[in-house]
């Protein structure tokens, strides 16, 4: 497909979701108020250039300072990982006492679309079976039937049947995830540098193997992008019954 070329043309209020736009050119534009969610932006060489100046590493900084303890996610070490694994626990918990907060029924409600607090609670659920239990711990059927998935995780080999559809009480999802939390936390506290170095097959490309250390740093950045999409939600449903 050839690049189109828009000249002139009125995008305004326009809305891209999950759609690619790696090496768009912007020339002469009016972009006030614009928002750009890229959760890719700060993964290896990726850049966003903006009248010049490359301004992922800005923003990786400005993330890390809004959220402490998100720089530390990259810890390479044992004890390294465990101090990142604590700060991104008491993050989280911060966020669920802050949605317990919240008028019932705020934790399933969506914003524009996007998964809910309760559903993207779930999805690190998800997360931690298929990075833990499903690649470094070699679980066969690793999956709580309360995680969150999306239709394409059926390509990679996971039975969308084991999970429960609908709206399950929040009391459950929240047990569901203290149980997963706790199980990253019993592996952390065991982990030497050696195993960290060990290989895993990738959980959706078995082909590919990944590091055990690898694979937590996942987690890691699972966790806290998704905490940062959890918090922009709750300020977004706060500020409509303010």
């Amino acid at each position: 497909m050839s690049p189109q070329e828009f000249v002139e043309a009125d995008l305004a209020g326009a809305r891209f979701v999950r759609s690619d736009l790696s090496g768009v050119v912007m020339r002469g534009v009016l972009i006030d108020g614009g928002e750009i969610e890229a959760p890719w932006l700060l993964d290896g060489d990726a850049r966003l250039l903006v009248n010049g100046v490359d301004v992922a590493p800005l923003v990786d900084a400005e993330l890390d300072r809004r959220f402490p303890g998100r720089g530390q996610r990259r810890a390479a070490d044992p004890d390294g990982l465990r101090a990142a694994w604590d700060a991104l626990q008491a993050a989280w918990d911060a966020a669920l006492a802050r949605a317990a907060r919240l008028p019932e029924g705020t934790v399933d409600e969506s914003v524009d679309g996007e998964w809910s607090f309760a559903q993207t609670v779930r999805h690190l659920v998800f997360v931690i079976d298929a990075w833990l239990g499903r690649a470094v711990l070699g679980i066969e059927q690793p999956f709580h039937p309360l995680g969150q998935t999306i239709p394409e995780s059926a390509e990679d080999g996971v039975d969308l049947s084991l999970f429960v559809t609908g709206t399950p009480p929040y009391a459950d999802v929240l047990a569901a995830f203290a149980d997963r939390a706790a199980m990253v936390s019993r592996f952390l506290a065991g982990v030497t540098a050696e195993r960290l170095d060990e290989e895993r097959p990738n959980p959706w490309a078995p082909d590919y193997p990944e590091t055990v250390r690898a694979c937590l740093h996942t987690i890691l950045e699972e966790g806290w992008e998704h905490l940062r999409y959890a918090v922009r939600d709750l300020d977004t449903i706060a500020a409509r019954s303010a």
